[in-house]
């Protein structure tokens, strides 16, 4: 293969022209990277104007990286390749030539690029941005699901506390009341656990389980301590406790007292005997 070129064919390729491109319809193009390794010549970025190869030293960051594209091609086109080496879209890039930020229609070779030249790569700061947001977003929900768990694992506890309460009423053992009381109490707790965490996305949809998990619990505690003050009433003719939960604009309920009974006013009919 005569001269040096950064773009080869490989074996079994057509003729080989002149600055190295390469003829014909069969063989693989590939690309000479620093170091003199031989790598495929990337098809994805469609270079609208041909010409001679040019290397460019592109500056991002701490880094350094050596790209070759056409010496015709556009700013546009050149950010495209820098995609497949950086990460960064074409959109969140900004290139800057002696100091002068270009446009993706300027072409290089207008502005005067030529072979080894540097540009310079940043980051645009409003991507920079909405990356660093989604970060800490998705930072503060994975604490908000740690919390959550943390909270999910203490209503386990108290689940089994509340089963087994109610295994003992219907085995027939007398529980205290204080046994509801303090178990009720606990589970509250938990409740406010739930309250005071700021949730998104599925840190609030965990969250919202463990509230009606709660509020089951309290209203079974309720129903349990009821029927446990009057064992020997009536099954079927028991009264059933309903606890009523008020909602907050954070969608945790919490708990209050139902409304008193209104007063039945008795009237006492005598027989009057002669």
């Amino acid at each position: 293969m005569k001269g040096s070129s950064d773009t080869k064919r490989a074996p079994n390729a057509g003729a080989t022209a002149e600055n190295g491109d390469v003829g014909g319809e069969e063989g693989i193009d590939l690309d000479l990277r620093p170091g003199g390794m031989l790598v495929q010549k990337r098809e994805e970025v469609g270079f609208k104007s041909a010409g001679p190869m040019i290397r460019i030293k592109v500056s991002y960051g701490s880094s350094i990286h050596d790209i070759s594209v056409p010496a015709q091609s556009t700013f546009g086109e050149m950010k495209k390749v820098l995609a497949q080496e950086t990460g960064l879209e074409p959109q969140e890039q900004r290139l800057l030539f002696r100091g002068k930020q270009k446009d993706d229609e300027e072409y290089l070779h207008m502005v005067g690029v030529k072979d080894m030249s540097k540009v310079i790569l940043l980051e645009d700061p409003e991507s920079k941005e909405r990356k660093l947001e989604a970060l800490n977003r998705d930072h503060s929900i994975s604490k908000a699901c740690e919390a959550v768990a943390s909270v999910k694992t203490e209503v386990d506890k108290l689940a089994e506390k509340v089963s087994a309460l109610e295994m003992a009423w219907r085995g027939g053992t007398k529980v205290a009341d204080k046994e509801f009381v303090v178990v009720t109490e606990l589970l509250m707790r938990e409740l406010l656990k739930l309250d005071g965490i700021k949730a998104e996305g599925e840190a609030k949809v965990q969250r919202r389980i463990q509230v009606c998990r709660i509020q089951s619990l309290v209203e079974t505690v309720d129903n349990l301590k009821a029927r446990n003050s009057n064992p020997f009433s009536d099954s079927s003719k028991a009264v059933s406790v309903s606890t009523q939960w008020e909602t907050f604009d954070s969608g945790v309920g919490s708990l209050s007292a139902p409304p008193p009974m209104p007063s039945t006013n008795e009237t006492q009919h005598w027989e009057h005997f002669d």
